[in-house]
């Protein structure tokens, strides 16, 4: 353990990881909530007791739109998990191929020119792994070194930054993308009337995201939007029932607590804080918050966090309205939604994007803008 800290005190201060490009995609099915809210009653007529129930829950979590994986009647003819996982891998691979194909084009880039490739999702399950699949539809180097994510949940978009940057400082002369694909209503149980699958039929969307990524000695560097500063993990011990899924035959049930909102209130504000200062910065130094948005009162528990004004997270709060939660996807959504608004100017800004997931974890990063 002295010989790796020796290790990491000789390593040059100036080696870093950088953010070059992120591109979204989504399944063509898109939707207005109100349509779903009518569809659904319809459906559950006679198997709700209060179907008014239905559209106050689904109009409280302010999402206005989804786009989804499969037509909306389709949810309803399902028979089992296997054809509900057949099509995340069908739908899950056409995305990541889109939204990767998207991100190399922009830069004149092929998939060869990409020394590692990163997967993530938590909505279903592939064996061989996503990112196999992709190298089958998009030309890279069979030396291509793949890393699949699973479980992970919403903090898997920083998280994914956070342990590609990782890599990079390793490998500082490549070039590596990670890519996440989140269907999560494919995970909807049709026939669960608890409040948490009530709010999850109208909370959560579909749709993926790849972000490109460069170490310090490679010339994309020099296109890059924002370079990686520092990350951090942190980990909240007996936390498990908090948020996740259960697993069973049909498929992915999920697991919400109300308490999300009260954990990320009570939780949070100590391990920013203290990773703030580790950079000598405090909350008033940074200039862009990009934090996934689990839902409006985890948003507001957020602005609280960080001391902004009621609707401070203005991106997190039109990504969940235009596209709903899509767990991981989301953060990395607002990523690019921040990435088109910004302005360069001479002043370095910083920037802390951060999530939450099962365990009740959470992840950070410290980033600034170029």
């Amino acid at each position: 353990m002295e010989s790796l800290a020796i290790f990491d005190m000789l390593l040059p201060e100036f080696i870093m990881s950088y953010i070059v490009n992120i591109e979204t995609s989504f399944p063509k099915n898109f939707y207005e909530q109100e349509d779903l809210i009518k569809k659904l009653k319809t459906a559950w007529q006679g198997k709700v007791n209060n179907l008014s129930r239905v559209k106050s829950i689904h109009e409280n979590v302010l999402v206005k739109s989804r786009n989804l994986a499969a037509p909306l009647d389709q949810y309803f003819k399902f028979r089992n998990f296997d054809e509900k996982n057949d099509l995340f891998i069908k739908v899950a691979v056409e995305l990541a191929e889109e939204s990767i194909k998207k991100s190399l084009k922009n830069f004149d880039l092929c998939g060869k020119d990409i020394s590692s490739l990163w997967s993530n999702t938590v909505t279903g399950f592939s064996i061989p792994s996503l990112e196999a699949r992709i190298m089958n539809k998009i030309e890279f180097s069979p030396n291509t070194k793949r890393v699949p994510i699973l479980g992970l949940g919403c903090m898997a978009g920083v998280a994914g930054i956070n342990r590609v940057s990782d890599y990079l400082k390793a490998f500082p002369n490549e070039a590596a993308i990670f890519f996440s694909v989140e269907l999560c209503s494919l995970t909807f149980q049709i026939e669960d009337f608890t409040v948490a699958n009530l709010i999850s039929t109208g909370l959560f969307g579909d749709g993926a995201a790849a972000v490109l990524m460069c170490g310090e000695d490679h010339p994309l560097k020099e296109v890059a939007k924002m370079k990686v500063i520092d990350t951090e993990s942190i980990f909240f011990p007996n936390s498990e029932d908090v948020m996740g899924w259960n697993v069973g035959e049909k498929g992915l049930k999920i697991q919400l607590s109300k308490s999300v909102p009260r954990f990320t209130q009570e939780k949070l504000p100590g391990p920013i804080h203290t990773f703030l200062k580790r950079n000598d910065l405090e909350l008033s130094n940074i200039k862009s918050f990009i934090a996934h948005p689990g839902g409006p009162k985890v948003l507001n528990a957020l602005e609280k966090v960080l001391d902004l004004p009621e609707k401070g997270l203005k991106e997190s709060w039109e990504s969940l309205s235009e596209n709903g939660n899509m767990s991981s996807v989301s953060v990395l959504d607002i990523f690019k939604r921040h990435m088109n608004k910004h302005i360069s100017s001479n002043e370095s800004k910083y920037a802390l994007s951060l999530a939450m997931g099962p365990a009740f974890s959470s992840e950070l990063g410290l980033l600034k803008w170029l």
